[in-house]
């Protein structure tokens, strides 16, 4: 047997949304839940990330809360979470929960102690 022999193989190259056809662009951070380690699970099979997340249910407590664009006070204000305000929480970190109102944001970071769980 040749070497021709063993390699008369058609190459089978993945189609969709994972192809490997070259760069494409990175979403808005504050209008997708999705970063480099993990995205939000409504956007499996869109997007490609090593962790899917099941969101946890949150309620914006009294009082609201701000939505910043980083877990700093001093970032920049995304919006005002009003009281009883639905949140989606993805992760949390020294003391502050990433998140979005929804699958299309708008995403970013609250106070843990504006969040309470949903009952």
């Amino acid at each position: 047997m040749s070497y021709s022999d063993n390699n008369n193989h058609s190459a089978q190259f993945p189609q969709g949304p994972f192809a490997l056809s070259g760069p494409v662009t990175k979403p808005d951070p504050q209008s997708v839940p999705m970063r480099g380690d993990l995205a939000h699970i409504a956007l499996a099979g869109r997007h490609f990330v090593p962790h899917y997340v099941v969101p946890q249910p949150r309620i914006v407590m009294p009082g609201g809360a701000r939505l910043m664009a980083e877990p700093d006070n001093t970032a920049d204000e995304i919006c005002t979470l009003m009281e009883g305000d639905s949140f989606e929480l993805l992760d949390i970190s020294a003391g502050w929960g990433w998140g979005c109102l929804g699958p299309k944001g708008p995403v970013g970071y609250v106070h843990l102690d504006h969040l309470e769980p949903l009952s």
